[in-house]
C-alpha cells in the first residue's frame, strides 16, 4: 500500500489491515459498509477495497459506538448523524487516553 513519507503513515488500506487495526473481521467491515452510508471505500484494479484514514477514523469510530457504547447500528447512524464532530472527537479523545493508558501501565511494569 502507498506511504505518505513525510508522516511515514499509510495513505491506504486494505480490508485485511483495517480488520488487524480495528479488531473485527473482514466480513463485519463489508456489512458495516453496507449499513453505513459514509463508508465507501474505493476499489484497486483488482477489485479489492482500499480505504484511507478517514474511512478507517470512521470505522473505529462505529466499532466504539457498537461495541464499547453497546448501541445499536440505528442508534450509531443516528448518533453520527446527528453531531458528527462532536463524535469523532470524543472518540479520538478515548482512544488517546487508552494509548497513554497502556504506556503507564508499561512504565509501571518497568519500574517493578
Amino acid at each position: 500500500m502507498q506511504e505518505n513519507k513525510e508522516t511515514n503513515e499509510k495513505i491506504y488500506y486494505s480490508i485485511g489491515e483495517v480488520s488487524k487495526i480495528i479488531g473485527i473481521s473482514t466480513s463485519k467491515i463489508r456489512f458495516w459498509e453496507k449499513e453505513f452510508d459514509s463508508i465507501k471505500p474505493k476499489k484497486n484494479k483488482k477489485g479489492n477495497r482500499i480505504f484511507n484514514k478517514k474511512e478507517l477514523n470512521k470505522l473505529k469510530l462505529i466499532h466504539h459506538l457498537l461495541k464499547e457504547k453497546k448501541y445499536t447500528i440505528d442508534g450509531a447512524k443516528k448518533k453520527m448523524r446527528k453531531n458528527p464532530e462532536k463524535t469523532e472527537t470524543h472518540q479520538k479523545v478515548i482512544e488517546n487516553l487508552k494509548k497513554i493508558k497502556a504506556e503507564l501501565i508499561e512504565i509501571r511494569k518497568n519500574l517493578n
